[in-house]
């Protein structure tokens, strides 16, 4: 078999063109934004100070975990995903399903890796048109990434009065 005629995975049958799509859709709206933006003559910030950087950070972060682990938003994933087991907390394992699209929409949104930079679009662009609705945005999701935190340090706290 020469290289030419191998498969780019020899496991399974990787959705590329699902993936090449996906890219694309992004590609497209980071796109769109830009030429809207520009019509409307919305002057984009030179900058973004450490502060709104790290509200942008961990609102994405929790933005993706949300999408792509809650189990209350599972109702989301289930065409494209299904359930492998509970995890942490409020947390779920899926894994993607079918072939295709079907597959490479599975895998983004099943991984919060894949899906932050989509989260992170959003934000940036909600920033950059509308900044104050966007820290008040990223402040409610910091808000509940450290709720979150707070209720592990709780339950380990518990554990070790435990035993």
């Amino acid at each position: 078999m020469t290289d030419g005629e191998r498969r780019y995975d020899d496991e399974e049958e990787t959705p590329l063109a699902g993936y090449a799509t996906l890219a694309t859709t992004f590609a497209a709206g980071v796109g769109l934004f830009a030429v809207v933006a520009r019509r409307r003559g919305l002057r984009l910030p030179d900058g973004v100070p450490p502060w709104d950087m790290a509200l942008l950070g961990t609102a994405t972060f929790k933005a993706s975990r949300l999408l792509t682990k809650d189990k209350v938003t599972s109702f989301l994933r289930a065409p494209f995903t299904r359930r492998e087991r509970d995890s942490e907390g409020n947390e779920v394992m899926d894994v993607s399903r079918g072939s295709g699209m079907r597959r490479a929409v599975g895998d983004l949104v099943s991984c919060p890796f894949c899906t932050s930079a989509w989260v992170a679009g959003a934000l940036v662009g909600t920033y950059a048109s509308a900044p104050r609705a966007a820290r008040l945005v990223c402040a409610g999701l910091t808000a509940v990434t450290m709720a979150d935190w707070l209720q592990y340090a709780w339950s380990l706290t518990e554990q070790k009065a435990e035993g």
